[in-house]
């Protein structure tokens, strides 16, 4: 029964690093992005860029 108890809690003390562990190496597909003051951004050029008026 102690082994059981010791086996538990030794699972559960290392689950969050595990976790943690698991997702630290992805990366996200898209990061945000911000356009200075009068831009747009182009998802084609993956830049900023002026707008166009028609």
């Amino acid at each position: 029964m102690k082994a059981r108890l010791t086996l538990a809690a030794l699972i559960l003390a290392a689950t969050p690093g595990l976790a943690f562990a698991m997702c630290s190496g992805m990366k996200p597909s898209e990061t945000a992005m911000s356009c200075a003051d009068g831009m747009v951004w182009d998802s084609q050029t993956r830049s900023c860029v002026a707008p166009v008026s028609s």
